[in-house]
């Protein structure tokens, strides 16, 4: 079996702007990688790539195997979203919300109200299938954000800077949740700028100004301080 994600020598720019040059990952079934940058080094834009809401004009992106220029609709149907904006409807209860993102992946609603219910299972959110979004609290609500991409059972999550705004407990929960997830068989990108989320034994891709300047497990770049390095690379405080 290949890679959940393949990226090779994708780049985009905006007018006479290089936003990725050449950028090339992997990310293995059942992994947590994470993508490092400081903000502005192109991880949204490669996540908007990645999800087809901008057009890769150059290179290749592959999705459980599946080629999303050629084959759009499978290798998209295997992709979980996270957006760094928040992506449910507050005036909606959590059970409304997913199960209109369900409908999107032609899920029928009585099988999109099982799913429901076990997805927020998995994030621990059993008791607020009928609570308005409105009611949760920031960790809920990612969590619920979570679980919104995962009812349609993707093979692999994109999560793009899912803790920005968070407190240190709610963060914690949400990338001890994510890494539970991977234990499971999803794997995950995880999009940070944040150092202390990142285990030696994770696979870590340190992405600055659209290139990609290191790729490998965490523990092999960082050598001992992955700060130090990721300062060394960069030039940019973390």
């Amino acid at each position: 079996m290949g890679a959940a994600l393949e990226i090779d020598h994708v780049s985009h720019s905006f007018g006479g702007f290089q936003a990725l040059s050449d950028v090339s990952l992997s990310v293995p079934r059942g992994s947590f990688t994470a993508l490092l940058g400081v903000n502005g080094a192109g991880k949204t834009t490669l996540f908007s790539l990645i999800t087809r809401l901008y057009n890769n004009t150059s290179g290749r992106i592959s999705v459980a195997g599946h080629d999303l220029r050629r084959q759009p609709g499978a290798a998209l149907a295997r992709l979980g979203v996270v957006f760094q904006s928040r992506a449910l409807d507050a005036d909606l209860t959590v059970a409304q919300n997913l199960t209109y993102h369900a409908a999107l992946h032609g899920i029928p609603r009585r099988q999109a109200l099982i799913r429901a219910a076990e997805v927020l299972a998995q994030v621990g959110l059993s008791d607020r299938l009928h609570a308005r979004v409105s009611a949760l609290s920031g960790g809920q609500s990612r969590r619920a954000e979570i679980a919104r991409a995962l009812i349609h059972r993707p093979e692999i999550l994109l999560l793009d800077e899912p803790t920005v705004g968070l407190d240190v407990k709610s963060r914690a929960e949400v990338v001890a949740l994510t890494r539970d997830l991977t234990a499971q068989g999803v794997s995950a990108l995880w999009a940070t700028h944040i150092l202390d989320e990142i285990r030696p034994e994770d696979g870590l891709v340190i992405l600055h100004q659209g290139r990609v300047l290191a790729d490998g497990t965490a523990a092999r770049i960082g050598g001992g301080d992955l700060t130090r390095r990721f300062l060394d690379l960069t030039g940019d405080a973390a």
